[in-house]
């Protein structure tokens, strides 16, 4: 049997009230950026928001994170499909990276299809490093309805 993946989740301050409803929804189902873990035991073993621009909570949840075992961070669906998104988030997988050798991954659930709409009619992510970070977290348009 394969050894269970854990993961931590950092979520963008805005949302620190989320209960994860949707990333554990997602999680469950395997959908949005958790398709990558199709046949493969996950356990979520932090979820914590970033503590606000500039994010001072990144440099410390971490190390918390890797004490209770993860191997993986996610940087949450709601830095991505905020208004603005998060202006740090490259910042802070380039950040986890070096520092931490830990893989990032950019999203959680599905791209909800109301935010999705937004953004194109914005143009905020026409960009080519916001393409390769929306990529995960892209769905057919009946999932990224079921997370509106």
């Amino acid at each position: 049997m394969q050894e269970k993946t854990k993961i931590g989740i950092i979520i963008c301050n805005r949302y620190r009230r989320c209960a994860g409803g949707k990333c554990f929804r997602s999680l469950r189902n395997r959908e949005g950026a958790f398709n990558r873990y199709v046949d493969m035991e996950v356990e979520v073993v932090g979820y914590t928001s970033c503590d606000g621009c500039p994010g001072g909570n990144v440099e410390y949840t971490v190390d918390e994170m890797i004490g209770n075992g993860a191997r993986v961070i996610h940087l949450a669906t709601g830095l991505i499909v905020g208004y603005p998104p998060c202006p740090s988030i490259t910042y802070f997988s380039n950040f986890i990276k070096t520092r931490y050798g830990l893989e990032v991954v950019y999203g959680t659930h599905p791209i909800p299809e109301k935010y999705l709409k937004m953004h194109n009619k914005l143009g905020t992510w026409k960009n080519p490093v916001w393409q390769k970070i929306i990529e995960p977290t892209m769905a057919n348009e009946k999932t990224r309805l079921s997370y509106d």
